[in-house]
């Protein structure tokens, strides 16, 4: 039986992660569920794109990955299913998909459109998640194929949702915070291949940053830049919270230079 991860905005006050669990099991008791997170801050797709970006490669092959981080829930925006050559996406179609679509291109994809499908013939405006994403996740766990499910989509058509590419410069690069983490680390999209090999330093809103392998190379409280675990270059501060000690966000520029 296939593994189905979770991945949401919804917390874990509220009882909606166990109700689409519930549904998903009453569908496909053997489901076997990974929960990725239901910490992406709300209506953040940004940071949903990064989260599933991140753990797509670490997941076994064969895997549906149910995403649900959906402020246009109710709205025009399509229910999806898609194929890739290592498993499935099931969600809205409103970017949050693009990261994983940037590395693993879609096979084939269908709007969620055939009611037989879902929990019920009349679902909620407001929780796709309950009534849509998690029977459709669950009926591809018990074999159903994807083209049953809905209206074949040109995977051409999906939303694309993508920060500005990294730039390679003569003295360095440039690129952007695309996520932070709960560490208050700030993971850019700068490759990490991009520095290997060279001694270089970063900055963030003008504030410069000397590079380090490790944590502990710096000083405690000691703001650093270095390459992360998912393989992109890091601010991250030993012992503290980088963003809020620089006071940066997502989207604000990050330059590497090349040390002489």
């Amino acid at each position: 039986m296939p593994f189905i991860s979770l991945l949401t905005d919804f917390g874990l006050q509220d009882p909606y992660v166990g109700i689409m669990k519930g549904v998903i099991h009453t569908l496909s008791p053997q489901a076997q569920l990974i929960d990725l997170s239901h910490g992406i801050p709300p209506q953040d797709v940004a940071a949903a794109r990064f989260a599933l970006m991140t753990a797509y490669p670490y997941l076994p092959s064969g895997t549906i990955h149910l995403a649900v981080v959906d402020p246009g829930v109710g709205s025009s925006r399509r229910a999806v299913a898609i194929q890739t050559e290592t498993g499935f996406l099931v969600g809205p179609d409103n970017g949050l998909f693009s990261g994983v679509l940037a590395q693993t291109p879609a096979l084939a994809a269908v709007e969620l459109n055939r009611p037989r499908y879902w929990r019920t013939p009349s679902p909620s405006r407001t929780f796709h998640g309950r009534d849509i994403f998690a029977p459709v996740a669950a009926h591809l766990a018990n074999g159903i194929p994807l083209a049953e499910l809905g209206d074949p989509l040109d995977v051409a058509e999906l939303t694309r949702w993508e920060w500005p590419p990294p730039q390679m410069e003569t003295n360095g690069c440039r690129g952007l915070v695309q996520a932070i983490d709960h560490f208050g680390n700030g993971i850019t999209n700068l490759p990490g291949q991009w520095v290997e090999g060279r001694s270089w330093s970063a900055s963030v809103k003008g504030i410069p940053v000397r590079s380090v392998a490790t944590f502990a190379e710096g000083e405690v409280g000691e703001v650093l830049a270095l390459v992360g675990s998912s393989g992109w270059v890091e601010i991250a501060q030993n012992r503290g919270n980088a963003s809020r000690t620089l006071d940066f966000k997502v989207g604000d520029e990050v330059r590497v230079q090349w040390d002489s």
